[in-house]
């Protein structure tokens, strides 16, 4: 891991922070009390409906992609979390012409909870609709892992905030919940987004937060204890790398392996998922993964194979992460 010149002394209160109750008045809230609505039962519900056959693999522009937006788009609506395109449009649709291969059209699928303080700074959490599809004799590649694990982490993780929300502890930074398409072809659902049409201008982006496979175990970590890779997180601002590990740190004590954010890791993975779209734009990210397994790309990717537990926490992890980012006083600094 890069080890900064400098290290940044950041005075964060991690166990509540301040927000506003429904008379406009200063409160002290303890994110826990949402965190906790992130649930292994919910997360496992969704992902065996995200990650069945019925989806047939979700590949780009295909039918059972436009069965995964209908599912993401639905729960947001079950919930009331409003599309910041417009009243019950949720889907940022890109043209066929934009992708390589023939491939038809397709949609990045947007949702957010808006600031009560600094709507205009945007927090955003992302992953990838899309996998790869049927194989040439048939089998369906689910995409439980790759990337439904990260997909119903976000549903979960909105749903905690809307639940903040109405109980008078919205964000004070408004919030993006960004799905985008594309990603197994090469980023193209976040290229869209950020060179194309940023919804929200990246100018006003104080970080993403980027979870591409967070429910399995790879080898390296079979001890049994909870862990994540972190790439990314010290590369545009050290502050960002210090307080998620302050937060891990006060709330769950993972194993944060820094292995793949080395400039040189020859899977470079910093440049291979979504995040990269907005590092290259210099917004501050982090990219949360859990490795590589055996079933990685293949039809054996199944939702029983998941570790819901394991799931669970790290997507309490990254609420509330996104909570102390979307609450702090000062978005967070570049380097």
């Amino acid at each position: 891991m890069k080890i900064a010149s400098l290290f940044i002394t950041i005075a964060i209160s991690i166990s509540s922070c301040n927000s506003q109750d429904k008379n406009g008045n200063k409160a002290s809230v303890n994110p826990i009390t949402y965190s906790e609505t992130i649930t292994a039962s919910e997360l496992k519900e969704m992902l065996y409906t995200y990650a069945s056959d019925d989806f047939e693999g979700r590949k780009t522009g295909e039918p059972g992609q436009k069965k995964a937006i209908e599912f993401i788009k639905n729960h947001y609506v079950e919930n009331g979390i409003a599309s910041p395109i417009a009243k019950g449009d949720y889907f940022q649709e890109i043209p066929a012409s934009y992708f390589p291969n023939n491939i038809g059209s397709s949609e990045n699928v947007l949702a957010y909870i808006e600031g009560s303080e600094k709507p205009d700074e945007i927090v955003v959490i992302s992953a990838h609709l899309d996998h790869i599809g049927i194989t040439n004799n048939g089998e369906i590649n689910n995409g439980a892992d790759d990337d439904g694990s990260g997909t119903v982490a976000i549903l979960e993780i909105a749903e905690a905030f809307k639940i903040a929300q109405k109980a008078g502890h919205g964000p004070k930074r408004s919030i993006l919940f960004l799905h985008v398409t594309g990603e197994e072809l090469g980023l193209y659902g976040s290229r869209y987004y950020t060179d194309v049409n940023p919804i929200f201008p990246l100018e006003n982006t104080v970080a993403n937060l980027n979870i591409d496979m967070i429910g399995r175990v790879d080898p390296k970590h079979e001890d049994g204890k909870n862990y994540l890779y972190l790439i990314g997180s010290d590369k545009l601002s050290t502050e960002l790398h210090n307080i998620s590990e302050e937060i891990n740190k006060t709330y769950f004590n993972l194993e944060f392996d820094y292995t793949y954010n080395d400039d040189n890791d020859p899977n470079r993975f910093y440049y291979r998922s979504d995040h990269y779209n907005f590092a290259k734009h210099k917004v501050p990210v982090i990219f949360y993964f859990n490795g590589t397994h055996a079933d990685y790309h293949k039809p054996s990717d199944t939702p029983d194979k998941i570790n819901y537990e394991f799931l669970e926490t790290r997507a309490r992890l990254i609420f509330h992460t996104a909570w102390e980012l979307a609450n702090r006083d000062e978005r967070v600094k570049l380097d």
